[in-house]
């Protein structure tokens, strides 16, 4: 028996491709099982051997992927040349209620990025509430960019497009504002 961070990074070290170890890792801490800290300190306590997916992997999930889509959100950003924005930070408006907690927030332009899938948001209770979330943002003046995660792999260069012009009119829009 071995803890559970160390069966996650072992088996991780045993894969030669992206996905399964973007899928184990980000699952592992999507359920609250692992710390990304956690799984960082022992990646650098182990050998070196196979180590290489994990902690490119890591390093995404260090900055706040919680899913695969996120990991690829994350990649199909770093091609826009935009800033960094905040991962899965939780949104409030001035009187402190809840508005959501963004895949992607991009505070200056006040942007949101949410990746929504089918899977999540396709039965009518789950649609519901990703319409009353895109409500709270519009009501608090934060423009919103839906992506679905199928898109992040088909068509980065044309999500990072969508993303850049999301981006810049957001920006305009405040200026105008001001």
């Amino acid at each position: 028996m071995a803890p559970l961070v160390r069966a996650v990074l072992d088996q991780c070290r045993r894969f030669t491709t992206h996905d399964p170890v973007r899928a184990l890792l980000t699952e592992a801490v999507q359920r609250g099982r692992l710390n990304p800290e956690v799984l960082t300190r022992e990646l650098e306590a182990g050998s070196d051997r196979g180590s290489a997916l994990p902690r490119e992997v890591l390093r995404d999930v260090l900055r706040g992927a919680r899913s695969v889509a996120e990991v690829d959100a994350m990649a199909v950003w770093r091609r826009t040349g935009l800033p960094e924005p905040l991962w899965n930070h939780e949104l409030r408006d001035v009187s402190g209620r809840y508005l959501g907690t963004p895949d992607g927030y991009f505070k200056k332009a006040r942007l949101v990025w949410e990746i929504d899938s089918y899977d999540f948001h396709f039965a009518k209770e789950d649609y519901a509430r990703t319409l009353d979330r895109n409500a709270r943002y519009a009501a608090a003046g934060i423009a919103v960019l839906q992506t679905l995660p199928s898109r992040l792999r088909s068509e980065p260069e044309e999500v990072a497009k969508e993303l850049r012009a999301a981006y810049w009119a957001a920006e305009a829009h405040l200026r105008r504002a001001a």
